[in-house]
């Protein structure tokens, strides 16, 4: 028996030498030994019996190590020590509680008791009880602060808030990680062996964290505040089967795997400790960790118990029926299981192994299907939008923001990235929270070159630093102008302005604005400088302004968004109306610094030259003053002299162009007829310090020549002769506030809208002629349109008051009442409620003797149908053009009451060709009509003209309502963004355009007080009217009648400047002229900027610049109220709806021939 027994030994002693044998193996050695020794005492038979038992219990064991010397596994001693430490522990707990409750129901009750003794023995003995009790609470206060420190410091040890605790909370977690190394180490040695604590080095290692784990344990322990849930955590629960085992590794000198595998489960703390170290910080980041790390931690702690029973075995089989797995090969085992592939080459042979598969595979499929997608997901999404921005080496690059849609991005970039621009050395960042869809990515992708896409928020400072918004040259702000509630947009735009100027001060910001009175809080901003190039594009006042021009003179609407827009030039062959329009519509506004051979010229001597000799239009330039103030003067006169440095304002086809007013020499190129001839020449070198030619990206931030937008007209002539006269000065009543306090527009008190208000029999009985009809569409709950911005150009104090066009609104009084408070102060201003819709109205305010039909709605952006946006407004437009009129009554009318309509009476000052447009004799069809129409949706164009032939995918300037002046869009100002980027004196100049002067003193008054605030005539006041305005030259008739049948329009335009200081620039012509055959149709389109021999024909209407004629308001032609009216009984009527009476009617010229010489007169003067 002692040799057999010596046999399994060595077997056993073999098998430990192969550290990486298993234990099968060693059984059968063992079994093998067992068998050849069985004949060799048959005394021993009772033992042989037990020794395939006591065989299968046997594991290797070596000389070296000090182990039990029959082999016998003691898996059990490890698995109990864990057992007995956490149930040991539950029960102290459950006991502790159990007592606690009970003393607590006992103290409770007792307390009860005493309180009823104190009450029976009276106040005296309650006193003498009183003294324990005080000092018994005292004892517990102490003992209580004692350990309620105690635990403040354990949780602060713990804790991630302070420093010690994020040390200490990374370091368990560290130690964790190489606890789990160490356990991959040695899955490739037997589940269970004799190993020497003292020359097992991966032992000690293992000792040394565990015994750190376990005063962790007790830190946290201690500053648990419910202890049952803390003992039954998933860590407690990994250091209960982790730490107490290798304590008992230590005391039998022996090793068991066992459920070391339990400590993967910490890396589920792993996005914790990163977050700890401030290495994750977006949510994306934070989910993926997460989901990482659940994934990988269940993955590696299911691989550990699959790799423990199947090494093992199954217990009730004595262990017979282990097979040799590698932990990677059960890793392996358990990524086929979850992923339902099982390829069938490793799978489970014990029965252990077999049913934790069965609930693995509920578990971990459900974990493989849901986790694996969404990782992939965030792995593959999470860099395609993400990242920081390069600079490139030598580039300029902007951030675009705010409403980032394909249709903006696609209007943006046409006109940032055209041709005519030179070359665009500039990058375009797209900053947006949310992800292009594919059509706008795809638009990315073909400007790959210079555009660039991130998913942020320029709220957020980190996506600031990430688009290097420090370094970029402009952030513009797009805004929507579909919106439905305008302020809300306005309140958003506003928060990016703060954040971006919070970030970077010093950042150039360009913004869309849609209301005007919110312009008012960018002031609030201390960072916001316009003079550092900081701008706000309010599409509400310019796209009003540019109406309440096309008032003045019809379709100058058109030209000047086809001035500011970058339009490719389209050539026509054919002789049609559209060939002349597009030849001026690839015309665009630009500036150049001017040559020195202009220095010392006057300002119209200079621009004849640049037109006949350069072909370029010049229209008006930046001067600056004695005190270095930088202002844009437009058509200044003749008074004004070119400094050295004087910028430039062009109408030229390309930068190209423009480049030959810096280049010309009057030595080299004045025998030059050419102008494309005309470059750099080789006697005049510019010197380093003169600004180099400016191509449309170079034309803005040049110090102090940037302009302010005070510089829209404040005294814009400086010849005296030119200031009021004494005389003049004193025929006005100083006492009497006709202008507001800057001198720009006309005022008058405040009016109650009860005042103005007109019925239908009223406004009748009125005489209404040359007014502008306002037709608009709201009522209580729509947004506010800001009708100021239409009726302020129209009041600017550059015209007289005769001159004045009364304005009549037509509408919902519920909805005007909103707007009064913003118009009560200025004259001329009447309101007939009713619906533009209603013919009966309309005939009221005597829509066929109107210069202007306005047809605006503030319903528009409330219908989600964008196709139907602009019902309303088509309705009403279709509507007047198919309404018919009787010219005998309206003339007959007229006449019975001293009127004549304007346009019949030659000799009024107000239809001189010199000063307005000829109307025609008569309107008897609401097709000549002359109308306006607002439009949202660019595509519903095609409705307003039902005999033109527009495509329903031509673009809104290709259509003919847009070329006639009769539609306009808010989508045409998309332009202004980049025009303004490139060349911000361009918004200022257009501003001084449209808005007849609204000045930066007069927005920040607006901002107080939300009105205009009346001024006493002063000379300094009175000299603000001295600015120019546009009008249109009639050619029927007039000083420059010879030049309308088939005369040059370089001709008219040199005859105009010359003689009356007026600056021509573009024709409004009959869009059937060029037939040879006489056509009824009075539609008429633009010509932008025409070539010097452009022939003229007598029908033509000139749009020229024309300077303030103080003489004019000698003679006044106003309207008459009607007899009946000034007769009746109501003095409200008279008072309101009378205009005042013609005054000096003898001074007024009677022919054609006494006006033109008073004119002549005139200009000798000047």
């Amino acid at each position: 028996m002692a040799n057999g027994g010596g046999g399994g030994g060595g077997g056993g002693g073999g098998s430990s030498l192969r550290m990486s044998s298993n234990i099968h193996a060693n059984h059968l050695s063992l079994d093998a030994s067992s068998s050849s020794s069985s004949s060799s005492s048959s005394s021993s038979s009772s033992s042989s019996v037990h020794e395939p038992k006591m065989d299968a219990l046997i594991i290797p064991v070596t000389m070296e190590v000090p182990c039990d010397s029959r082999g016998q596994r003691m898996w059990w001693a490890f698995l109990a020590s864990s057992m007995v430490t956490f149930f040991g522990g539950l029960f102290i707990i459950l006991l502790w509680r159990t007592l606690k409750y009970l003393w607590t129901v006992c103290c409770h009750c007792g307390g009860k008791t005493k309180e009823a003794q104190k009450i029976n023995n009276g106040s005296s003995q309650a006193d003498g009880t009183l003294k324990p009790v005080d000092e018994k609470e005292e004892t517990v206060a102490a003992e209580v602060g004692w350990m309620t420190s105690v635990k403040d410091w354990a949780g602060v040890m713990i804790s991630a808030q302070t420093l010690t605790g994020r040390v200490l909370v990374v370091l368990v977690f560290a130690l964790s990680i190489g606890a789990l190394v160490i356990y991959f180490i040695d899955s490739s040695n037997p589940i269970e062996s004799c190993q020497n604590f003292y020359k097992d080095f991966t032992l000690q290692i293992d000792m040394a964290f565990n015994v750190f784990f376990l005063l962790y344990f007790g830190l946290r322990f201690i500053a648990a505040n419910d202890k049952l849930w803390f003992w039954l955590e998933v860590n407690s629960v990994v250091d209960f089967f982790t730490v107490p085992p290798v304590f008992v590794s230590v005391y039998l000198n022996r090793s068991w795997l066992g459920l070391r595998f339990l400590r993967a489960l910490r890396l589920i703390q792993f996005s914790e400790i990163l977050q700890f170290l401030n290495i994750l910080k977006t949510s994306n980041s934070i989910k993926l960790v997460n989901l990482l790390s659940i994934f990988i931690s269940t993955w590696l702690t299911a691989a550990g118990f699959i790799h423990l029973v199947e090494n093992s075995g199954d217990p009730w089989e004595n262990f017979q029926n282990n097979q040799a797995l590698t932990y990677w090969e059960c890793v392996y085992l358990l990524m086929v299981t979850m992923s339902t592939v099982g390829y069938g080459d490793v799978y489970a042979k014990t029965t252990l192994g077999r049913l934790f598969m069965v609930f693995f595979i509920l578990g971990g499929l459900a974990m493989f299907a849901r986790y694996v997608p969404e990782i992939a997901a965030l792995i593959l999404n999470r860099n395609k939008f993400g990242g920081t921005f390069n600079k490139h080496g030598g580039r300029k690059h902007i951030v675009v923001c705010g409403h980032i849609t394909l249709e903006s991005v696609s209007n943006f970039l046409k006109d940032f990235l055209h041709k005519d621009r030179d070359d665009v050395n500039v990058e375009i960042v797209f900053l947006h929270n949310i992800s292009p869809n594919l059509e706008l990515e795809a638009l990315f992708k073909r400007h790959f070159t210079q555009v660039e896409f991130y998913q942020g928020s320029v709220l957020n400072p980190h996506d600031l630093a990430r688009v290097k918004i420090e370094s970029a040259d402009a952030c513009l702000i797009l805004a929507n102008k579909y919106c439905a509630d305008p302020d809300a947009e306005d309140a958003s735009n506003i928060m990016r302005v703060i954040s971006i100027k919070n970030y970077h001060p010093k950042i150039r910001i360009i913004t869309q604005m849609l209301q005007y009175h919110n312009k008012a809080h960018l002031l609030n901003i201390p960072s916001w400088n316009w003079k550092e190039g900081d701008d706000a594009i309010c599409l509400a006042e310019l796209k009003l302004g540019f109406i309440a021009q096309s008032c003045l003179a019809q379709g100058l609407s058109t030209m000047l968004a086809n001035l500011f827009s970058m339009r490719s030039f389209i050539k026509i062959e054919e002789d049609t109306w559209q060939k002349y329009y597009l030849e001026g519509v690839s015309n665009e506004m630009y500036t150049e610094y001017l040559s020195s051979a202009f220095v010392g010229l006057s300002f119209p001597t200079v621009c004849e030259l640049c037109f006949v000799k350069l072909k370029l239009l010049m229209i008006a330039i930046e001067y600056k003053s004695a005190n270095r103030e930088s202002r844009i003067l437009i058509n200044p006169g003749n008074h004004l002299k070119i400094q050295e440095g004087t910028l430039g304002f062009f109408i030229a086809s390309d930068a190209k162009e423009v480049k030959r007013a810096f280049f010309y020499c009057k030595a080299c190129h004045d025998d030059i007829t050419d102008p494309k001839r005309i470059k750099k020449c080789g006697c005049k070198r510019l010197e380093d310090e003169q600004p180099s030619t400016l191509s449309p990206k170079k034309k803005q931030r040049n110090g102090g020549m940037r302009n302010s937008p005070s510089s829209s007209p404040k005294l814009m002539r400086h010849d005296p002769l030119l200031i009021p006269g004494n005389d003049q000065i004193d025929n006005m009543d100083s006492n009497v506030k006709k202008y507001d306090s800057t001198g720009m527009f006309h005022w008058c008190a405040p009016k109650e809208i009860e005042k103005v208000i007109l019925t239908r029999s009223e406004a009748a009985m009125t005489v209404l002629s040359g007014h502008v009809v306002v037709c608009i569409f709201g009522d209580v709950s729509s947004a506010l349109i800001g009708l100021r911005n239409l009726v302020m150009p129209l009041r600017a104090s550059n015209f007289h008051y005769h001159e004045l066009k009364h304005i009549v609104f037509v509408g919902s009084i519920e909805y005007l009442k909103r707007e009064w408070e913003t118009l009560h102060n200025f004259p001329k201003v009447s309101i007939l409620p009713g619906t533009p819709l209603s013919r009966a109205d309309l005939r009221a305010v005597n829509i066929n003797l109107c210069d202007m039909c306005v047809i605006l709605s503030a319903n528009q952006n409330n219908i989600d149908d964008t196709s139907l946006q602009d019902k309303e407004c088509i309705l009403a437009s279709l509507n007047i053009k198919s309404m018919q009129f009787d010219d005998s009554i309206g003339v007959l009318q007229a006449n019975s009451q001293g009127f004549t309509p304007p346009g019949m009476d030659r000799s009024s000052p107000d239809n001189s060709p010199v000063h307005g447009m000829l109307r025609q004799p008569s309107i008897t069809t609401g097709v000549n009509i002359p109308i306006i129409t607002e439009l949202v949706n660019d595509t519903n164009v095609q409705f307003l003209d039902q005999d033109d032939d527009d495509d329903p995918d031509t673009e809104l300037y290709l259509t003919q309502p847009f070329a006639c002046g009769t539609a306009f869009a808010v989508s045409v100002l998309d332009s202004l963004m980049s025009a303004t980027y490139f060349n911000d004196n361009i918004l200022t100049l257009i501003r001084t355009l449209v808005t007849g002067g609204a000045t930066p003193e007069l927005e920040a008054l607006i901002a107080e007080e939300n009105a205009l605030r009346g001024g006493y005539s002063t000379p300094q006041t009175l000299a603000n009217r001295d600015r120019c305005r546009v009008a249109q030259l009639a050619l029927l008739d007039g000083p420059f009648a010879d030049l309308g049948d088939g005369g040059c329009y370089g001709d008219l335009f040199c005859k105009a400047l010359k003689t009356y200081n007026m600056l021509c620039f573009g024709i409004y012509r009959l869009r059937d002229a060029h037939l040879s055959t006489p056509s009824q149709c009075t539609k008429r389109y633009v010509i932008t900027n025409p070539p010097y021999e452009f022939e003229l024909v007598p029908t033509d209407l000139i749009f020229c610049l024309m300077q303030f004629d103080h003489n004019a308001g000698q003679s006044r032609a106003s309207l008459s109220h009607s007899s009946h009216s000034s007769q009746s009984s109501s003095k409200k009527s008279s008072s309101v709806h009378s205009i005042p009476s013609t005054a000096n009617r003898q001074n007024r010229p009677k022919s054609r021939e006494s006006r033109d010489k008073q004119k002549y007169v005139q200009e000798e003067r000047l």
